[in-house]
């Protein structure tokens, strides 16, 4: 693929305000290039056989069988467990928190949103790293 067609696909990206874009050429070439927060990044995959993840029911019924309440994520984003770089996080294993208070931040498209406790008691568990992709329903931490 040429340098001005790799151009012309970043000012479409920038034109239309898109975050992602992938091409797939007739011949098998694809490319996919999406956005960091202030860098672009470009990735070029040439076909190749396709590998599938399975997820165990063991993993998940490891984290059911965990005694207490666990607060899932209810949106796909990035975890943050404090408000700055510089900031102590939020809450740690053996904090106590009562309904209502913030455990963590998830950004998702840019904003920042304050993830609440839906239970009081103490943190158990933190689930998920500081920086971490999480899906919508992912356990991020466990309260007894």
């Amino acid at each position: 693929m040429e340098n001005d067609k790799v151009k012309d696909l970043l000012e479409i990206m920038e034109n239309h305000n898109l975050s992602e874009i992938s091409l797939e050429t007739p011949d098998g070439f694809k490319i996919a290039m999406k956005k960091a927060e202030a860098i672009s990044e470009n990735v070029i995959v040439k076909p190749v056989a396709q590998v599938v993840a399975k997820e165990t029911p063991k993993e998940e019924s490891k984290t059911e069988e965990k005694r207490g309440n666990i607060v899932k994520s209810p949106m796909v984003g990035t975890f943050y467990a404090k408000p700055s770089p510089t900031s102590n996080q939020y809450v740690d294993i053996g904090s106590t928190v009562s309904k209502g208070d913030t455990l963590c931040i998830i950004e998702a498209m840019k904003l920042m949103n304050e993830i609440e406790s839906d239970y009081s008691g103490k943190i158990t568990e933190i689930l998920v790293k500081d920086g971490e992709t999480v899906e919508y329903g992912t356990p991020l931490f466990v309260i007894e």
